[in-house]
């Protein structure tokens, strides 16, 4: 019966790191680009109390008797499901449809990546214009470098192709390339990222390298849209449910501690 209370004990605080994991999507239901997360449980280890053996008759017995001792989590991963696509009055603001993530320089100097694409122009160190974030991270391009330009341009009429491209248009509004890609890189296991932020990830021996995508064309191009930005993938019906049963398997648990308790007590008042 002891038993049954720490099995019982560890099923409670699985599942407040259940609630926990969905009470973060919840809040962050209007992060942009922030992707919902999962916990993940898994089994603790089995207490053999008989071994395979024979019978009083001497009759085989081809399965022993095993008791789990619990649960516990084992994980909690980000499900890179592609947000929907909200509007923009940002000409800075970028969405991308598929499986890519932006590039970004973080204050010590590594890449980090992202989807969220709220960028914006700031002064650069050399009183130039440079793509950066809301944090004044800069946005690298497909060769790794910050996307500077000087005071000539104005930033309102730079326009952005599909695959990243920056353009400027010309004396006839005609929009010619500036050379400057911005960069977009895919991994082979997203889901092996390390994330620091809510929308922020570096890359791990788990995701595997950055591939660049305008290096390499063994991979399915993404699209940069220009003037929209990717919402959050939280459904919000669906984490009400999962917060449901999160809470019902709580209170199972903790039915099952108070059950555990009502027997150790008729077994104490014996005596008597």
């Amino acid at each position: 019966m002891v038993r049954s209370l720490w099995t019982a004990a560890s099923g409670m605080i699985a599942q407040q790191t259940n609630v926990d994991t969905i009470a973060n999507n919840l809040a962050n239901v209007n992060s942009t680009g922030y992707k919902a997360e999962v916990a993940e449980f898994k089994s603790l280890l089995y207490q053999t109390i008989q071994a395979k053996t024979t019978t009083a008759n001497g009759e085989n017995k081809p399965v022993g008797a095993q008791v789990g001792l619990g649960v516990r989590n084992s994980a909690i991963t980000s499900v890179f499901k592609q947000g929907s696509m909200l509007a923009s009055i940002s000409d800075t603001a970028f969405a991308i449809n598929g499986e890519g993530f932006f590039a970004l320089r973080n204050q010590d100097g590594e890449t980090v990546y992202t989807r969220n694409g709220n960028f914006m122009f700031t002064t650069a160190q050399n009183n130039g214009m440079m793509l950066a974030n809301s944090d004044g991270l800069p946005v690298l391009d497909t060769q790794g470098r910050p996307i500077v330009l000087n005071n000539n341009y104005v930033a309102s009429r730079i326009k952005v192709t599909a695959d990243g491209q920056l353009t400027y248009p010309d004396a006839n509004n005609n929009p010619q390339p500036m050379n400057i890609q911005i960069g977009v890189f895919q991994f082979t296991n997203p889901s092996g990222l390390e994330k620091i932020d809510s929308t922020m990830y570096v890359a791990t021996a788990a995701s595997g390298v950055a591939i660049n995508e305008a290096t390499n064309n063994n991979v399915q191009k993404s699209e940069v849209i220009q003037g929209y930005l990717e919402g959050s993938s939280v459904q919000v019906a669906d984490e009400m449910v999962n917060l449901i049963v999160a809470q019902r398997a709580y209170e199972m648990n903790s039915r099952a501690i108070t059950t555990t308790d009502e027997m150790l007590q008729q077994a104490n008042q014996l005596k008597r």
